[in-house]
């Protein structure tokens, strides 16, 4: 598919903008997040599928999918109480990093094989990560954003390496929104676990 140059920075200020709305209204708790999430990935998949990027775009494929199960989840919990924020236990990041970079590995050897990605690890990396990451968004996992911090300091190399520099933005844009979504759900982590 073929787009013009002015097609293909509509698309990723689209997706820049309903990006970082994304964040902030996560961060905040709202659950409008999942419909700016959905309208962001919908334009960086078509966006990191034109630029050799297929894990990326199809991360951002099950991010539409995700915004869904995402606006439910929150939605349950606005009617049966506010889903609280919890916590994985340090046995569990282990066990999921360990089972998520031998994924990576194989799934970079496949593209490397296979496709013409260009960078086969960091976008295996970077996406099964970031599978792990959105679920523990949707479950309200406090630890969600410090794996956001580490993947959004990847994807900002990786977007601007392959010429996607509002994306790249976006990605350090969201690193900040990563730490001050983690320091506002740890607050409510503390409190909730106040007696009343």
């Amino acid at each position: 598919m073929i787009l013009s140059p002015e097609v293909l920075k509509a698309l990723e200020y689209v997706a820049t903008v309903t990006g970082l709305g994304y964040a902030v209204l996560a961060a905040r708790r709202n659950r409008l997040c999942w419909a700016a999430g959905a309208v962001s990935a919908a334009c960086a998949a078509l966006l990191a599928g034109l630029r050799g990027l297929p894990m990326q775009s199809g991360l951002q494929v099950f991010y539409v999918a995700m915004a869904l199960y995402g606006w439910l989840s929150w939605t349950r919990s606005a009617t049966q109480g506010e889903l609280p924020v919890g916590k994985w236990p340090a046995a569990w990041h282990l066990g999921a990093a360990v089972l998520l970079v031998l994924l990576s590995l194989g799934s970079a050897r496949v593209l490397a094989s296979e496709t013409g990605a260009a960078w086969p690890l960091l976008d295996s990396l970077t996406t099964w990560f970031s599978l792990l990451a959105t679920w523990l968004t949707a479950r309200a996992r406090l630890e969600n954003w410090l794996y956001w911090v580490a993947i959004d300091t990847v994807l900002a190399y990786l977007f601007y390496a392959q010429q996607l520099p509002w994306l790249a933005l976006l990605s350090v844009l969201y690193i900040g929104i990563s730490i001050g979504g983690f320091l506002a759900w740890r607050r409510r982590f503390r409190t909730q676990m106040v007696p009343a």
